[in-house]
């Protein structure tokens, strides 16, 4: 009987795990059925008024009555005041166009890029700014090139370009940041990694052994070199290392043309610098966060955030679900292992 009851119970846990299982993957269709009910286009969001909102909750909450009335009508006045300064004069106040990047390695927000930064240079004048918040480790080569020429697009028609990094700019992250007039990064956001790299696994042995023979046809010698199953030669590794090199001296030539007092052969080595070390170097220009740098433009500026949201297929946004995960995951990896380096 007893034995009986563990079968049952076994079986009963396994039954339950299965429709938890189902429940969520219906949950994240459902999800993700009703983002794509949105339409695609540009949200505009001025962040003055978020910044004001956001410090009159904190000035409600901690004055008292009496105290918050008095400032309520004094901010009301001074405002209105303002409005009207705006109004009467022919040149209105400078503009602040933020932009937000977060890079992944095919750089597929890119795509959204290019229909920000249309909408921005249809209207923007050499005394506005754009800044662009920019979180990218780096990717593919060809994506992140079509990044930076989206940004290239804003400097070519004399409007200011501000990067700032809060967390990361490497790689191909950095190959966009160098475009800009000016670089900020936060102390310990990382910088640089001005190198190339490619890696992949080889199968062949493991083929050969069981029997398993690899046909590859190419037509050009160099059609294909280094291959996951056939049986690479030092003619092979040879090439791809100079294919390699030759994005190297690209890749070096972009940062020099950019940033011409930098030292570019003694920071193009593929390593990497925390913000105040990078400010040392050269690679950027100064220290502090976008939050400080976008709240003291607030005080003479109007911010706008332009945001392009486009339209994704389900297997888009699931593709990108999964990227988001294992990008979480090797986050928290690194991060485990700084923790294991300085404890």
């Amino acid at each position: 009987m007893a034995e009986f009851f563990l079968d049952y119970g076994l079986f009963l846990a396994k039954a339950v795990t299965v429709i938890v299982a189902i429940g969520i993957v219906l949950i994240l269709v459902a999800g993700l059925s009703r983002r794509a009910s949105g339409g695609a286009g540009l949200e505009i969001t001025k962040l003055n008024d978020s910044f004001r909102d956001a410090a009159d909750a904190v000035r409600r909450t901690v004055l008292n009555k009496a105290a918050w009335k008095k400032y309520a009508k004094a901010e009301k006045k001074a405002r209105k005041q303002a409005d009207k300064t705006v109004a009467e004069i022919d040149d209105p106040r400078r503009r602040v166009f933020v932009v937000d990047f977060k890079g992944d390695i095919r750089a597929s927000a890119v795509a959204n890029l290019r229909e920000e930064v249309s909408a921005i240079v249809s209207m923007a004048t050499n005394a506005d700014e754009v800044v662009v918040r920019l979180e990218n480790p780096g990717g593919a080569v060809h994506e992140h090139g079509l990044a930076a020429s989206q940004l290239s697009r804003i400097t070519e028609r004399g409007v200011p370009l501000t990067v700032i990094v809060d967390k990361v700019a490497a790689s191909g992250g950095y190959l966009m940041a160098c475009i800009a007039d000016r670089i900020v990064a936060a102390p310990f956001a990382v910088i640089g990694s001005i190198g190339v790299l490619a890696q992949l696994p080889n199968f062949n042995r493991a083929l050969e052994s069981r029997g398993v023979d690899f046909e590859q046809i190419t037509a050009g010698k160099y059609k294909r070199t280094v291959t996951m199953f056939g049986k690479n030669t030092d003619e092979d590794r040879a090439k791809l290392k100079e294919e390699l090199e030759d994005i190297h001296v690209l890749f070096k030539g972009l940062v020099a043309e950019q940033r011409p007092a930098l030292d570019v052969e003694r920071v193009a080595t593929g390593e990497h610098w925390y913000g105040t070390r990078a400010l040392d170097l050269g690679l950027i220009d100064s220290l502090g966060t976008s939050d400080d740098y976008l709240l003291a433009a607030a005080q003479d500026a109007d911010v706008f955030s332009v945001m392009f949201k486009g339209k994704q297929t389900l297997q888009e946004r699931v593709l990108a679900a999964f990227e988001s995960s294992l990008g979480r995951i090797v986050l928290w990896f690194e991060d485990w292992q700084r923790r294991n380096i300085f404890r």
